[in-house]
Order: C-alpha cells, then structure tokens, then sequence
C-alpha cells in the first residue's frame, strides 16, 4: 500500500524510503511539487531529485539491437526477498502493493484482498487478475545493454525489488496491452499516471545503465514538456 500511495504521486517526503520500508536505499522516481525535496546524506548514495528533462539528459543515447534474445536468459520469478516464506518475486510484489491484504494460504495462495492497478486507474479484487510488469520489459533490457550482461546481473533485474520502481502490479489486461512497448509506443490509459510513468521509465534506464535509441530520447522530451515539475531520483543498482 505504501508503495502505491508513492506511486499515485504524493510528494516525495523521504528519498530513502523502500517499498514496505525495507532497509537499503533504492530507485524511485515520482512527480515532486513545488520545491525540491532535500538531499540525502551522502552516505545513503541517494541523488538529489533530477528533473525530468535533466535525467533524460543523462541517458546514454545508441543505436539497440535485439540479436540473441531469449526470454529465459532473464530468470525469473526467484525466491524473493523472503526465501522462506513461500512466495516468489511475483507474489511478493503483489502482497506489498496490495490496498486491501490478501489471506495467504499454503504455497502463497492468495484469497481476497484488493489492488489499485495504476495503468488504468482500475481497482482488482482478485490477485489471478494482476500481472507484474516491468516498466522496462525485458526485451528493451536486451535490446539497450542487458546483451552484455552476466547470468546473475539479468537475473537480478528481473526480480529487481531492491526499487520500488522497477516491478508494478497491474491488471492483467493493461500489461498485455504495453507487452514490450517503449513509451514512445505505448503510454497509461490513465492520463494522470503519464509523468510517473516517464519518470520511472527514465530512472529505471538510469539505475541499471540502459540506453535508448534517438526517437525514444525524442519521445521522452516530448513527454517531459507537459511535466515540468517531475523529478527523477534513482540509485544505481549494485
């Protein structure tokens, strides 16, 4: 719930804060209004709130390619960051953004509870109904840098829950309707969700060192004119 209520674009109060307040620092990306939020310490290695225009600045710019793309060199879904509790990455990310928690059974079965899906502005009551999509798929990873990548590091990304940013729980039928597409193919049906969007779409590139080809840079800066007060923070993952 916590990770939803930053996500829906509450001002960014804490830059430390985790999904479901776990300890290290992450990535987030979120719209800030009016003044900046304050940096943190530099021992957290937190960054201070980008601009948007400023983050999509920072992005690598080249050509992608999606030679030798296997959606199985991304392994995925793990054993979460609770090995012993039965749940894999995706049950887990789908327990932490619940508005309503579920009853979990045996296996991580869940019954009942109920979520906020943020692509479409639309409330699931029943947990078969979500997906956990990557606002970056997999194949734009491949694509844009992740080729280069070891096993473990593909791996890591693809069950990232060390950022609230990188995995989202939404229904099944607004992930089916993104599938692989970038933000200058596809956006949210819900209108107040596209800054966000692009912020987390942007930190997410940043904090795993992905680049974009020219026409997304050129989509992202259109996207960014219509949010000026949006700002991107994102740490590098490990």
């Amino acid at each position: 719930m916590i990770k939803n209520l930053l996500r829906g674009g509450l001002p960014t109060l804490a830059l430390a804060v985790l999904p479901v307040l776990a300890s290290a620092p992450v990535a987030h990306a979120a719209p800030v209004q009016g003044a900046a939020a304050a940096p943190a310490a530099p021992s957290t290695g937190v960054r201070v709130p980008l601009p948007l225009f400023e983050a999509i600045g920072q992005l690598t710019v080249d050509e992608e390619q999606r030679e030798g793309y296997v959606r199985t060199l991304y392994k995925h879904w793990n054993k979460g960051l609770n090995a012993g509790d039965g749940c894999d990455t995706r049950k887990e990310v789908i327990l932490s953004e619940a508005v309503e928690a579920p009853q979990v059974a045996a296996g991580c079965k869940l019954t009942g509870g109920s979520w906020r899906s943020l692509y479409d502005d639309v409330v699931v009551t029943d947990a078969a109904r979500l997906d956990v999509d990557r606002f970056v798929p997999l194949t734009e990873v491949h694509d844009s840098g992740g080729s280069a990548w070891d096993a473990a590091r593909r791996e890591a990304y693809a069950n990232d829950q060390a950022s609230p940013d990188t995995l989202i729980a939404v229904s099944a039928a607004s992930n089916r309707s993104k599938a692989d597409k970038d933000p200058a193919e596809w956006m949210p049906t819900d209108g107040s969700y596209h800054c966000t969007y692009a912020a987390t779409w942007v930190g997410t590139k940043l904090r795993w060192g992905l680049a974009v080809d020219e026409a997304k840079r050129q989509a992202l800066l259109g996207l960014a004119e219509d949010c000026p007060t949006t700002t991107v923070v994102y740490e590098p993952a490990a």
